[in-house]
């Protein structure tokens, strides 16, 4: 075998920066959780005057705000020593209401470090990792990570893309959402729609409670249901709108909640897919959205899937692939309605 010194320095360059950002990413869970990044937005301080604004130890604060400057993520001012948080990285990290709020993906990362050892021993027996046995964490941060990109997208342009549905949903409509975890989705639409009725499921009844305490909390639990069932088998029927919100890869039956979404729908309604986009062919997705899709799904989703002796079709499924699950589970319109660089919107109809 013979070496390239050079690829090797590219490659081990590559180390350190990665290296760099999985520790850091600890740091963002960090400040995110103390309220760092939001007393720094709009006031650059010295790390005692954040440490001041925060309740917390200045010396600690010293440091974190050195690694995060080092990452990019704050400002460093030499002249003043005090530390800023730019317009673009406020946006980011600071105002939850923004669709590009980051911080809910490395509370996953945090998840995914936390199932390591229990992964590792999976690994070698092939089983799998249900979804509530993960850290905590997870529920929320992946919740609060969908949240950014369903208030930028959801209402603004995906809804729209489906042939007819929004008109439905303004005179007054009916709506499943399926896999909805904390209830975010179903709560936008609400919001949006105050005509149109709304009843979210999941099999975790943990996200459930949390769903309904977040309902009640937004003032529309008086037109929002949320219940524990299986994809395959939750109730209702002449549903408008039946939506699965990043959740059909993960679950144990694809197929068999293709075909309850299609005999809970009314006669000309409308499923609702929304998937991570993924290329049909896996080499087109080896690119940096792939990475984190790819690795979320090996330690998440195909852990849950398995868990349940489900295809493991994870997160880079792919559109061939779920299209034939529509058309197995009896839909015989399906196109793809719209894009994002991290989703896309699919559209299936009986």
């Amino acid at each position: 075998m013979t070496l390239d010194p050079q690829k090797l320095d590219e490659f081990l360059g590559k180390v350190v920066g990665d290296a760099g950002a999985a520790m850091s990413a600890a740091l963002v869970v960090v400040g995110d959780r103390l309220g760092l990044y939001r007393a720094l937005t709009g006031s650059p301080a010295t790390a005692a005057e954040l440490a001041a604004r925060t309740g917390t130890a200045p010396r600690y604060v010293q440091e974190w705000l050195d690694a995060q400057a080092a990452g990019g993520y704050v400002a460093y001012d030499p002249a003043d020593g005090r530390y800023r948080l730019p317009p673009e990285q406020a946006t980011a990290l600071a105002d939850e209401s923004s669709p590009a709020f980051v911080p809910g993906l490395f509370q996953v990362t945090q998840a995914i470090w936390a199932a390591v050892e229990r992964m590792s021993e999976r690994f070698t027996t092939g089983a799998g990792l249900p979804w509530g046995e993960h850290h905590h964490c997870l529920f929320e941060g992946t919740e609060r990570f969908f949240r950014s990109g369903y208030n930028g997208n959801l209402v603004a342009s995906w809804l729209p893309a489906l042939d007819g549905v929004v008109a439905r949903l303004e005179r007054g409509g009916k709506v499943a959402d399926v896999g909805c975890g904390l209830g975010a989705s179903t709560i936008l639409m609400a919001q949006a729609f105050p005509r149109s009725r709304f009843y979210g499921f999941d099999s975790h009844a943990a996200s459930i409670d949390m769903a309904r305490q977040r309902a009640a909390a937004a003032g529309v639990s008086e037109r929002v249901t949320f219940d524990v069932a299986s994809a395959s088998d939750f109730p209702g029927k002449d549903y408008d709108l039946v939506a699965h919100f990043d959740c059909l890869h993960d679950m144990e039956d694809p197929v068999g909640a293709a075909r309850a979404a299609r005999r809970a729908l009314a006669a000309d309604g409308t499923w609702m897919i929304v998937e991570p986009f993924a290329s049909d062919r896996r080499e087109e997705n080896h690119n940096p959205v792939g990475r984190v899709f790819y690795s979320a799904s090996t330690m998440i989703c195909v852990p849950h899937s398995l868990s349940r002796r489900g295809p493991a079709l994870g997160a880079q499924a792919g559109e061939a692939r779920l299209r034939s699950i529509a058309e197995e589970g009896g839909f015989t319109r399906f196109r793809r309605a719209t894009q994002t660089p991290f989703n896309f919107i699919l559209e299936a109809r009986p």
